[in-house]
């Protein structure tokens, strides 16, 4: 209950966000009709369409945004016509064959009780399900929470009914807006005798906010205003409504980079354990850690490993079959640099422990798409050097079966099946140890008290994290932040960037790119990307075109070749190539680490970019 409440909170709140600003014009078009049979099934449809639409995005994967897109169409079509109607009245009798009908009917008064059959009700519920269908809310802490539990849990009502909940919030604020703006417009009308203006006025603007949306400016430009930003008061709603989780032990270990956690933050309406969205969302919270290996309390039973869709190095493994064994399973995926910089740990438990019992699983829930590709997750455990089991989770059935939010995330779980510890993030590796060994201890084997000694190299390497003040930043606009040009992206589209001047943490392009939901491609040779850093490593996610021809690039630290700063994957001259989709460290500085300029230019067009991580 208090979920829906915070829900219900943070959509109200959306009346002072900029990202309300284009769907304005068709809720004011209302103003001064009767309530209940024109302003209330609008509202009702907006928001009942929103949850539904939002509810597909989270769920059901590329074909759900793609039949979105066709209704946007249908919907900017629909809304065109509204408002050439509302400047152009004497239209609205001209408009009465089929394909215009529908846009004729919304556009009479709702005095009115129907015109050829077409009830104001109606007319007012399909003008709200078309714009709920362009509604692209800010997504702050409130809607980023919603729409990660979406991804994680799956398909549920519980799901939609916070969505729908979210949605009902806005359209309670944007009622009472509108019930104010209607005596104001009501006023005018009597005492200025300009009705017919004002309705003219208000086509104008609908025929703006159809322009604007259909431009993209809606989630460009509004998105980067600063008009009235609702984050903080929807992130100390969280926080309060989080406060006891807070007092939870808990073994979360924040890195600089955000990847240790699938946190809500910069991730929306993706599908999966990504998916959440270019602006602000939740943010997690650093907490206390759990008991030592003296105290390990059962957590849960064991949850189930079925669901993957394939097993690598290994055939399926059960909960049954594990029993009298111990076990350590390892949530990672192959482009997440915190689960990079575990696995030497994780392997070395494997190889040290076999034969005493100790069995190791890796649970490979993909970020990205084409981490899904079993071919080239193949490659990543060849390349990786990992031999213990690894489940391919592409649908999340095992991350949800834990209930799982991180990468890395290791579970230990005992002889007998069942959860004793879990670890989330990098970092005391001693202490998991000491874990591992308590329980094999348990289960009756004698096994020796020394820890391994891992010394890791290239982007294996434990992370300078005193060193570290540039956090990961994900280039597809769904999730990006921080980029240097005030004007943003222009999204799904080809668009030339120009160089911007960055401050610290900002990023940006040069050249023609089309920036999309998840990553952004170079669609001409000669094309950059530029990030203001201070890091010893910088690491960029990087995969060849669609067509998988290599794509030649140079690095340079501010303007300069990086010489003995250059990272594993380029030489001292900063060349390298992109030759599959993964991270690639690109930079390790060789002297005292300070804030730097980092560029990659890229030869060869084709290119996609996802997201940079630090070290």
């Amino acid at each position: 209950m208090i979920l829906f409440v915070l829900a219900y909170l943070g959509g109200v709140l959306t009346i002072v966000s900029p990202c309300i600003l284009p769907v304005l014009p068709f809720v004011f078009a209302r103003a001064g009709q009767p309530f209940l049979r024109s302003t209330f099934p609008m509202l009702v449809g907006m928001a009942a369409t929103f949850a539904a639409v939002a509810t597909l995005a989270a769920l059901g994967g590329g074909w759900a945004v793609q039949a979105n897109e066709y209704g946007r169409y249908a919907a900017l079509a629909l809304l065109a016509v509204f408002g050439v109607v509302l400047l152009f009245p004497s239209l609205s009798d001209r408009l009465t064959r089929p394909l215009v009908s529908l846009g004729a009917r919304l556009s009479q008064s709702a005095d009115k009780e129907s015109r050829r059959g077409g009830s104001t009700v109606i007319a007012s519920l399909l003008l709200g399900i078309a714009t709920g269908l362009l509604w692209a809310p800010c997504a702050g802490p409130v809607l980023g929470l919603i729409l990660t539990g979406a991804a994680l849990q799956g398909a549920s009502v519980g799901t939609t009914l916070l969505l729908l909940a979210y949605a009902l919030g806005a359209a309670t604020s944007l009622a009472l807006a509108l019930l104010i703006g209607g005596r104001v417009y009501q006023a005018m009308k009597r005492s200025l005798g300009v009705g017919e203006w004002l309705r003219r006025g208000v086509g104008i603007a609908v025929l703006v906010a159809v322009v604007a949306i259909a431009m993209g400016l809606d989630t460009g430009f509004l998105t980067q205003a600063s008009l009235a930003s609702t984050a903080s008061i929807e992130q100390r709603l969280v926080d309060r409504f989080h406060a006891e989780d807070r007092k939870k032990p808990s073994s979360v270990v924040m890195t600089n980079d955000g990847g240790a956690m699938m946190s809500a933050n910069n991730q929306m309406m993706k599908g999966d354990p990504a998916a959440m969205s270019g602006a602000n969302a939740m943010m997690m919270q650093a907490l206390p850690k759990t008991a030592t290996a003296s105290a390990l309390p059962v957590e849960s039973t064991m949850p189930s490993l079925d669901g993957a869709v394939q097993w690598l190095n290994s055939p399926p493994l059960t909960v049954e079959g594990l029993k009298g064994k111990v076990v350590l399973v390892d949530f990672w995926t192959y482009s997440c640099i915190n689960c990079i910089r575990a696995i030497p740990y994780v392997k070395a438990w494997a190889e040290k422990y076999k034969d005493q019992g100790l069995v190791v699983i890796g649970v490979h829930a993909p970020e990205f798409a084409f981490e899904k590709n079993p071919d080239n997750v193949k490659k990543s455990i060849a390349d990786l050097g990992i031999t213990y089991p690894v489940a391919i989770d592409n649908d999340y059935k095992i991350w949800r079966a834990f209930e799982n939010e991180y990468w890395p995330a290791h579970y230990f779980i005992d002889a007998q099946g069942r959860v004793r510890h879990h670890h989330f993030g990098e970092g005391e590796y001693d202490e998991s140890e000491r874990v591992i060994q308590q329980l094999l201890a348990e289960a009756g084997k004698n096994v020796a008290n020394d820890i391994v000694d891992v010394k890791a190299s290239g982007a294996q390497a434990a992370s300078d994290q005193g060193d570290v003040q540039s956090a990961e930043t994900y280039v597809g606009w769904q999730r990006s932040e921080n980029f240097a040009d005030d004007q943003g992206t222009v999204n799904d589209a080809p668009h030339v960037y120009t160089a911007q001047t960055p401050r610290l943490n900002e990023w940006g392009l040069t050249g023609n790119w089309t920036v999309a939901r998840e990553n952004a491609g170079l669609n001409d040779k000669d094309g950059s990307i530029y990030f203001r850093f201070h890091a010893r490593d910088l690491h960029l996610v990087l995969g060849p075109g669609s067509d998988g021809k290599p794509v030649r690039f140079q690095v340079t630290i501010d303007g300069k070749p990086p010489g003995a700063s250059h990272g594993v994957d380029t030489d001292a001259d900063g060349n390298g190539t992109v030759t599959g989709e993964r991270l690639y460290q690109l930079v390790r500085e060789d002297g005292p680490v300070s804030d730097r300029t980092f560029e990659i230019r890229f030869k060869d067009p084709g290119v996609q970019a996802y997201a940079f991580t630090f070290g």
